[in-house]
């Protein structure tokens, strides 16, 4: 049950920003006893990986406090995002090499489900951040942009932490994105609604 929380915690925290989860997770089995990776992810531990890693964090962290920018970068975003998920997922539920190495087993013992889930809720996560950001870029006349991509990338690393240290606290992750989503599909319906609502007659 943590293994699956801890797993589910990494792949959200992809969904806020793709480098994160896979920088700390990097890190942290690198310089620290916190967390040992799978051997078919020991590579995440690699200190060229990790500079790579680092470099398209970096790229991300800036282009995302960007108005209009910021959304150019979601839209590059939704392919590595999910793809960051899936290694992320995949890493935390300690997936075999085989699952990496040889594709015929992969696919035949099922070993996949793990990315592929992973990369559903990372997706998800993205496409909840991509839709709330013109939103909030429309209504604050882009002011919010740096302030939620700051405040996006907090919760990707204390995601990160929680899944790693105290992976129930995922749950909370988990009701948030929820509440997002729901607060999500209620504002689309109200911009929709004053859409499509007839505007009132000036000669009458």
């Amino acid at each position: 049950m943590l293994e699956l929380l801890t797993a589910t915690g990494l792949a959200l925290a992809a969904g806020l920003n793709a480098w994160i989860p896979l920088v700390l997770l990097g890190a942290l089995d690198r310089f620290t006893g916190l967390v040992e990776l799978p051997p078919a992810w020991s590579w995440l531990a690699n200190e060229w990986v990790l500079l790579i890693l680092l470099v398209l964090l970096v790229v991300e962290f800036l282009a995302d406090k960007v108005p209009g920018l910021d959304t150019v970068n979601d839209v590059v975003q939704t392919v590595v995002r999910p793809t960051a998920g899936g290694i992320a997922f995949g890493s935390g539920l300690g997936a075999s090499t085989v699952a990496v190495t040889d594709p015929e087993t992969f696919f035949a013992t099922q070993q996949w489900v793990p990315i592929a889930v992973g990369v559903v809720l990372a997706l998800l996560v993205h496409l909840l951040k991509a839709g709330a950001r013109p939103i909030l870029n429309a209504a604050t006349a882009g002011v919010a942009a740096p302030i939620a991509s700051t405040a996006e990338d907090a919760g990707s690393v204390l995601i990160v932490v929680a899944a790693v240290l105290a992976p129930i606290l995922v749950l909370l992750a988990i009701a948030a994105a929820i509440a997002a989503t729901v607060w999500l599909v209620r504002r689309r319906r109200r911009r929709r609604s004053a859409r499509t609502r007839p505007e009132p007659d000036a000669s009458a």
